[in-house]
């Protein structure tokens, strides 16, 4: 009896093992004739006697399954399938696969990166966010594939997702700088960048181009932070982006775009002190952006700190002489007297001659915001500029220009 079962079992062994390297006969016969859905089929019924394979078929399983599911498109399965593959391969101490299928790897790599292109251009953000990253598992070393795939992600609205790829990034220390080697053209005298150190050295040496220049590009660590304190905020966590800010800039306390991110979110929450002392800081480090002197001379506005706003305007103009934004809120500041000596003549309507003079007063007032007006409108035209100007042209009574401005003024409108 125990003879019969021992007979049965090896029967059983036996058949398995047939049917193993048939159905890996016909998933390879399929792969060659370039007919993946049947190769798909064949590895699969193959995988349900995967436990009884020998270690030599299980490599062969493992190859195969890899390519036909890579030449079905589904790069995930054949990505996972290749993993497998090296990881088993290394185990076993024996490479047979490994040299081709990293090679067919190589090939996939390139047809995933250019697939995530597509839908990234086709605004497909949410697959090309799947693809960048699997471009990402399949070439490791390119971190820059999980910054697009965190960007696409966020483009998706998929914010869990495109968060997850920003932690990630930063745990990994991802700047993104990158050299670019430039170099002029001797016949059009055009500065262009020739992609690698060794193309622009052959370029130079065969006379076509001259002056190599070595750039780096702007590091993206703190856009990374930045973005995933935003994501935070709109998720609420607001204590997390703080905090996500606050580590990064204690690796990057110089870092311009970082102190402006974390500013960016009191100002959000409306914690005006806390925005006007990053500001400040801001200020510091970066002394010659009219930008910062801006923002500062609005916070300074909004606290009734008039004088305080007026300089920062003033500096914003100085560093940035066709700033209209800086012209008008200048002008903005300046209007604020206005408010006192219109109360005061609205208490004095009886009074003529008391009236007459705080006319005159307010006049004055118009007369002393006319030029930064007038800049402004010149720098950056828009229906408030315009209305702006209209109004006090009409207080000064200068009827030729008042006239002019109405008829601007409704015409922006009526568009």
């Amino acid at each position: 009896m125990k003879t019969n079962v021992l007979a049965f079992v090896l029967g059983l062994i036996t058949i398995s093992t047939f049917a193993q390297k048939n159905e890996l006969k016909i998933a390879e016969k399929a792969i060659k004739s370039s007919d993946y859905t049947n190769a798909v089929t064949a590895v699969l019924e193959a995988e349900s006697l995967f436990a009884n394979m020998d270690n030599k078929t299980k490599a062969k399983f493992y190859f195969l399954k890899a390519q036909a599911f890579y030449g079905k498109k589904e790069f995930q399965i054949a990505t996972d399938t290749f993993e497998e593959l090296f990881n088993f391969e290394n185990a076993i101490g024996k490479k047979k696969y490994s040299d081709q299928a990293s090679e067919i790897k190589s090939q996939m790599v390139q047809e995933v990166f250019d697939l995530a292109s597509k839908q990234y251009s086709s605004e497909d953000f949410k697959n090309a966010s799947t693809s960048f990253y699997l471009t990402y598992k399949l070439s490791p070393l390119d971190t820059v594939f999980v910054y697009n795939a965190a960007v696409s992600a966020t483009l998706a609205k998929d914010y869990d997702t495109s968060l997850e790829y920003y932690k990630e990034l930063r745990d990994k220390g991802y700047t993104g700088i990158s050299t670019l080697y430039f170099a002029t053209t001797k016949d059009t005298n055009l500065k262009e960048d020739l992609g690698s150190k060794s193309n622009r050295d052959l370029q130079i040496k065969l006379g076509l181009y001259k002056d190599p220049v070595d750039e780096q590009t702007e590091s993206k660590a703190g856009d990374i932070i930045k973005n995933m304190a935003y994501i935070l905020k709109d998720q609420g966590k607001t204590e997390e982006a703080i905090k996500a800010v606050e580590e990064a800039r204690k690796l990057y306390p110089k870092d311009i775009n970082l102190i402006l991110t974390q500013a960016d979110i009191y100002f959000q929450l409306k914690n005006m002190d806390k925005y006007g002392e990053l500001m400040e800081v801001a200020i510091k480090e970066d002394p010659t952006n009219p930008q910062l002197f801006f923002n500062l001379g609005v916070i300074s506005f909004n606290q009734g700190k008039v004088e305080e706003a007026r300089s920062n305007y003033m500096k914003a103009i100085e560093l940035k002489e066709d700033y209209g934004d800086a012209y008008l809120n200048l002008a903005v500041v300046i209007m604020n007297k206005e408010k006192a000596i219109v109360d005061e003549m609205n208490e004095n309507l009886s009074d003529f001659d008391k009236y007459d003079e705080l006319l005159l007063k307010q006049r004055g007032v118009h007369q002393e915001a006319l030029p930064y007006l007038e800049k402004a409108d010149k720098y950056s035209r828009s229906i408030n500029t315009v209305q702006f100007l209209m109004n006090v042209y009409q207080t000064l009574e200068m009827e030729e220009k008042s006239k002019v401005f109405s008829d601007l003024y409704r015409e922006l409108r009526d568009q």
